[in-house]
């Protein structure tokens, strides 16, 4: 049985503000798939706080990955918490099935087809945290009425389907938003940001209010991964 702590990372400073605790995410679609436990292990030691798991079908977007298989074998592999993103067709369909394959966190597209509240209400019956996810192209405010129900509400920094792709700017203006809204309400919110993060955009979208940043390339490319996650960690303070 899995020692999760899922607990939304916030403090106070002197001031009294509040202040997100960073988190990393890696997506593991970026390794080595014959190799999938060293690499998880190696995130571990690295000081990865959850993985993240991309499942795709190939009609949301155009691509396909992996389902309920690979979710069962890391949730039996690994105590670290699994942060599943859903990138499906109507996927309310589905949630009972992930949340037993393993799901710490399950997150769906606002875009994908389901009827949201009842969405987000079905995942946090299941004893799980929820995450409401919006593509570059979709306003941040179709969120906001959704926020009372969201653990987690993810920003794609980059089109949903591939890894590789360019950082898009338009993130920052809809953490700000969020972020300002969350704090107006009151909400412990986790605002997570997946696409294109590098040394140079994890500053950018953590100073604007992102505090669960999915790593890719940045990660899996460098020659020490503990050496690199420690790099951005300290860029990210």
């Amino acid at each position: 049985m899995k020692a999760v702590d899922l607990s939304v990372g916030f403090h106070y400073n002197n001031r009294e503000r509040m202040i997100c605790l960073i988190k990393f995410s890696p997506s593991i679609l970026t390794a080595d798939f014959t190799k999938i436990g060293e690499a998880v292990d190696c995130l571990r030691s690295a000081g990865a706080d959850m993985l993240h798991l991309d499942v795709m079908d190939g009609i949301f977007v155009p691509n396909i990955s992996f389902g309920f298989p690979v979710v069962e074998s890391l949730n039996k592999y690994t105590d670290l918490p699994l942060d599943v993103h859903l990138m499906i067709d109507r996927p309310h369909r589905y949630i009972e099935r992930f949340a037993k394959a393993g799901a710490d966190i399950l997150g769906f597209h606002y875009e994908a087809g389901s009827p949201v509240g009842e969405t987000l209400q079905q995942i946090k019956d299941c004893g799980i945290k929820s995450c409401l996810t919006i593509k570059p192209k979709t306003p941040a405010d179709v969120v906001l009425p959704f926020l009372e129900l969201c653990d987690m509400v993810l920003i794609m920094s980059v089109e949903p389907g591939f890894g590789g792709q360019a950082f898009m700017p338009n993130a920052l203006d809809k953490i700000k938003l969020i972020r300002k809204e969350a704090d107006n309400r009151g909400l412990t919110l986790d605002i997570q940001v997946d696409g294109g993060i590098d040394l140079n955009t994890a500053p950018l979208v953590t100073q604007a209010g992102a505090n669960v940043l999915v790593l890719g390339n940045v990660l899996f490319s460098a020659e020490n991964m503990e050496e690199r996650l420690a790099e951005i960690r300290a860029l990210t303070m």
